[in-house]
């Protein structure tokens, strides 16, 4: 009869019925109940296995039955939902019997250094008025805005079931449910197939640095843990305590490892996304975020998330996962077989923090060009696309921060400073080396602070439409649609000026040098605009201005200040063999580069 057994863990849908095998070891019994045996508490028993685990073969279940177990112990009865149930009714209901259908896809995501990422919180992205809260349906509903951008990623927000219908989405209750209020499996299922046809690859955010805490039944799952703690899922002493409730995963515990594990894999094998962005992991690697402490290390956890990437990388050859790790910790983006942790690329606050500091202050004497110089030379590994940069992030325009436009004029997008300050930030995002990524409603200026309550104001798209078609010349540009700009796609960059007297920037990047390749990025972080101003180029003859942040085309209120293109002469300055007089407007950026 066990050579009979199917493998795996949970509702196994298989031709003869459903398959069901949960990890309850502390439970003196385990009986299944559920649609398929009119909910009866006695007619479905489960036969033990070794190690602690439970198995059934029911005939009678099928796809879209509902189902929990009922686990009796020495503290009496619980019943519980299926820790690998694929969807739920909702956070406290019942689990639904789900067949796999297996991700596979002739999608190809763009290679990293072409990616640009658009972070997306779906229940506010995209919500009907007359609807409590976004869905996988109303998004797809967008993609083409995002095409026309020329996003080519987006990075969804948590999107396991969590407490409730309205959350940031890092309360996950039930790891592999899709929440059931942005329309479960069969809706993301369909997102995932619209992005891809529209070009665009899929990273999810997975949360494994704590769980719940609300809404949880893994807590205590089959009986009482130590010290109060929360039972088999969870440390059961110190290690337990996280920033968000006790309710650490226990990272050395094998069959906790491997629900993690087989999670991660899950959303690449089911559903074919392209990748995989690993929230907080200072808290999966440490307990309270002390490295300075040996003794706070959770070498467990270390393991863990290499242990995942290496599958990953082995089985899915090109797809990326990324870190929020946000301590510049080389390590975590250092090969596995190097002692690494193995992330692809790891979000980087040694970008975000001096340059948004530089976009908010609000007198220029306060804006720092050394800072910004290091922010857009920073590398993991030699490597700048290891990094995710960005200006704006669900974290950066929260908990006690907001969007840049409010923090540089409350409440007025519209305002000149923030207009101007704002995209003077996209544009060193986008021309800097590192992966960039924008925040839902970024290119149209979305205001205030992200708020899982309040939907992107899409008015916004037309009202400042000028500003989207800036943002998307400015991916078109670091993705080289047109062939001029080689390299900003290249991991090349250097600094060649940094005029602290009149807050100038000016910098080279190239992939491999040469016409069509060499560009230079000039960005004025002054008020006032600069006419005749020298600065060196890579070589002398013609630099074709490419983009001009001021340009009148971008919004009314901005002063079309007269750029052009420019003619290098043999004339060295800033350690190049070249130089032009070049005029840029206040808080504007110019990009130049020479035809092939």
């Amino acid at each position: 009869m066990d050579e009979m057994r199917h493998a795996g863990m949970g509702a196994l849908v298989h031709d003869q019925g459903v398959a069901f095998r949960v990890w309850a070891p502390n439970a003196n019994e385990v009986r299944l109940i559920g649609d398929f045996n009119q909910w009866s508490e006695t007619t479905t028993p489960m036969e033990r296995e070794e190690n602690g685990y439970w198995y059934a073969d029911v005939p009678a279940a099928k796809g879209g039955h509902g189902y929990k177990y009922l686990i009796r112990t020495d503290d009496g009865d619980l019943t519980r939902i299926d820790p690998y149930a694929l969807a739920v009714t909702n956070s406290v209901g019942h689990g639904i019997v789900v067949p796999r259908h297996g991700g596979a896809s002739d999608f190809v995501m763009k290679p990293w250094n072409g990616l640009v990422i658009y972070e997306m919180h779906v229940g506010t992205f995209h919500r009907p008025d007359d609807a409590d809260v976004g869905t996988f349906n109303d998004a797809i509903g967008k993609l083409d805005h995002l095409k026309r951008l020329g996003v080519n990623a987006v990075q969804i927000m948590p999107a396991m079931e969590f407490a409730g219908d309205l959350s940031w989405g890092y309360n996950p209750a039930h790891i592999f449910a899709i929440e059931s209020s942005y329309g479960g499996p069969d809706a993301f299922r369909a997102f995932i197939n619209a992005a891809h046809e529209a070009q665009i690859a899929v990273i999810l955010d997975v949360v494994y640095n704590h769980f719940g805490p609300s809404d949880l039944d893994l807590w205590r799952f089959d009986g009482p843990g130590e010290e109060g703690k929360g039972g088999i899922y969870f440390y059961n002493d110190w290690r337990s305590d996280t920033p968000w409730g006790d309710t650490r995963p226990d990272y050395g515990r094998a069959e906790v490892r491997q629900f993690i594990r087989d999670n991660a894999l899950f959303w690449l094998e089911e559903y074919g996304i392209d990748g995989l962005r690993f929230d907080m992991t200072l808290y999966i690697r440490t307990v309270k975020g002390d490295e300075g402490d040996n003794g706070d290390a959770l070498e467990d956890g270390w393991s863990l998330m290499r242990w995942i990437n290496e599958e990953v990388q082995e089985r899915f050859p090109g797809r990326i996962t990324i870190a929020e790790d946000l301590r510049g910790k080389a390590a975590i983006t250092a090969p596995a077989a190097e002692g690494g942790a193995g992330f692809g690329a790891q979000w980087d606050a040694a970008f975000v923090h001096p340059v948004r500091e530089a976009l908010i202050a609000p007198d220029d004497a306060h804006r720092s060009m050394a800072a910004v110089a290091a922010a857009l030379c920073q590398s993991y590994n030699d490597d700048p696309f290891r990094r995710v940069i960005y200006t704006e992030s669900h974290d950066e325009v929260a908990n006690g921060k907001a969007r840049v436009v409010h923090e540089i004029a409350p409440g007025d997008p519209s305002h000149w400073a923030a207009q101007k300050r704002s995209t003077l930030g996209a544009a060193l995002m986008l021309t800097a080396p590192g992966i960039p990524m924008l925040f839902q409603g970024q290119e149209f200026l979305q205001g205030e602070w992200f708020q899982d309550t309040v939907p992107l104001d899409w008015d916004q798209s037309e009202d400042f439409h000028g500003i989207v078609r800036l943002y998307r010349d400015l991916i078109r540009l670091r993705i080289n649609q047109k062939g001029v700009s080689t390299g900003l796609t290249g991991r090349h960059i250097a600094v060649t000026r940094a005029d602290e007297v009149h807050k100038v920037i000016a910098f080279r990047r190239w992939h491999e040098g040469g016409p069509g390749d060499e560009v230079m990025v000039v960005a004025n972080f002054s008020h006032e605009p600069r006419a005749a101003y020298r600065i060196g180029f890579p070589e002398t003859g013609r630099w074709t201005l490419r983009f001009n942040s001021d340009w009148k085309g971008y919004s009314d209120d901005f002063a079309d200040y007269p750029s052009s293109d420019v003619d290098a002469v043999e004339e060295h300055l800033d350690d190049l063999p070249a130089s032009a007089e070049i005029g840029i407007g206040s808080y504007s950026v110019l990009v130049f580069s020479k035809d092939r």
